[in-house]
């Protein structure tokens, strides 16, 4: 516990906190942008960047190969950082990250096409997207501890909730980027040129972020683990396999329901409904920034209400709400593609439960090695669910239309599970009293 912690259990946040807050969700919503505005203009890029003779499926698939690399590269950048933050300070990676991402977003919208460098283009762009792709590692993991550690323990939830409500709002910017742009310009200009303005200007505000974080200070956890000598000596993810396995675990299990939520209702709701339901792609758009906005406001409410009820109450609470909605949204569409709109929207509400996956990441590792643990167990996760889902929902697809629902709801379940049957072991997870809570930081 930090002396931080123990001296204001019940102050409200300060101004200093506030500005914390609010500097790092920007940063992460930035970042965010940054990493998933390639998706957006993956079509232009396939065409640009690889042999024009090749077939358009081909392009696309080493496109979204590419793509996919990001992912990968996410659990060697995140255990890397989270080492230098347990051993180093969390500012300095936290800083660090999102320089690791502005760079290669911004050399993306610089880099000559297969025209001009030939084969070296796709290899560039490899390059750059697993260095996207490590600096994501690092900026979830990294800002959930740095905002946790800098706010009394009775505003955890409402921290971790903030920041992740300014990652998903990076997803919306990303998608409010490409729409003015397709908006702005004709097609053949989106694809010649005007594809690079999104990372240009990401990248120029990853830059910006970067300067806004040097007036961020060091955690105090950090700074009295400094002071007492208390920083781990031995190799933080070492301690965290041999002393903290059950956290690891419930850290998996409850981040695979955040990527069900993220990458099936999110991400691949908007192909599956105009391959399922026959939506143009402008409407499921409009669905998608409804349900991305409602998201990003329920992350912040979910986070208050952890500081009020637990993760237990939240998490069982928010897990049977995602069902529902997900179930009506698939439903409710088929019968009523009138309502797709706010279906989608409240479907989005619900998806703020997410917001319980960190704050139980929090309370799962002691402060000594919180960084290594929470990124070890979050992007492990990633890595493998998140590249099952979306094989997994399209082999359901194929043998039943609620196939989305369906796997949703089954992840939902056991993240509900897995809190229930921890609650007595971790008691973190659960609403407790001051003391307990100080203790458990």
């Amino acid at each position: 516990m930090s002396e931080h912690s123990a001296s204001r259990p019940h102050q409200r946040l300060t101004r200093q906190d506030l500005r914390t807050l609010v500097l790092a969700s920007l940063g992460g919503a930035l970042e965010f942008y940054d990493f998933i505005i390639f998706v957006f203009f993956a079509a232009a890029i396939s065409h640009l960047f690889f042999p024009p003779g090749m077939p358009d499926w081909l392009q696309q698939i080493q496109t979204f190969g590419i793509f996919a690399a990001g992912y990968l590269a996410r659990p060697l950048g995140g255990l890397i950082m989270a080492h230098f933050g347990d051993k180093l300070g969390r500012k300095r990676m936290f800083t660090f990250s999102i320089f690791l991402m502005a760079v290669p977003t911004l050399l993306i919208g610089l880099t000559p096409t297969y025209e001009t460098l030939g084969y070296a283009a796709p290899i560039l762009l490899l390059l750059f997207r697993m260095m996207q792709g490590a600096a994501i590692g690092g900026e979830g993991p990294g800002a959930w501890v740095f905002v946790s550690e800098h706010v009394p323990p009775h505003r955890v939830g409402l921290a971790v909730g903030m920041l992740t409500s300014g990652l998903t709002g990076g997803i919306m910017l990303g998608s409010l980027m490409a729409t003015a742009i397709n908006t702005a310009f004709t097609p053949a200009e989106v694809s010649a040129w005007a594809w690079r303005i999104a990372f240009l200007v990401g990248g120029v505000f990853g830059f910006l972020a970067m300067y806004l974080r040097r007036f961020l200070h060091e955690t105090p956890v950090f700074e009295e683990m400094r002071r007492r000598a208390g920083l781990t000596r031995d190799l933080p993810i070492k301690q965290v396999l041999r002393g903290h396995g059950r956290g690891v675990v419930v850290s998996m299990l409850v981040t695979w329901m955040l990527t069900a939520a993220i990458v099936v209702v999110i991400l691949m709701t908007p192909t599956l409904l105009q391959k399922l339901h026959g939506f143009t792609a402008a409407e499921t758009l409009r669905g998608n920034l409804a349900a991305t906005f409602a998201l990003t406001v329920s992350a912040m409410l979910v986070g208050a209400l952890l500081d009020r009820f637990g993760s237990v109450k939240v998490g069982v609470t928010g897990s049977v709400a995602l069902i529902a909605a997900t179930y009506g949204l698939y439903t409710g569409v088929a019968t009523r593609p009138d309502l797709l709109v706010p279906l989608y929207a409240v479907a989005g509400a619900t998806i703020g439960v997410i917001a319980v996956v960190p704050y139980v990441m929090i309370h799962s590792f002691p402060a000594p090695i919180r960084f290594s643990g929470v990124s070890f167990s979050y992007n492990m996760a990633y890595a493998i669910f998140g590249g099952l889902t979306p094989l997994l929902v399209s082999g359901l697809v194929a043998v039943d239309r609620l196939g989305p629902a369906h796997y949703v709801a089954a992840v939902a379940l056991i993240g509900l599970v897995t809190l229930v049957a921890n609650a007595r072991a971790m008691p973190g997870l659960s609403a407790v009293p001051a003391g307990a809570e100080n203790a458990a930081r």
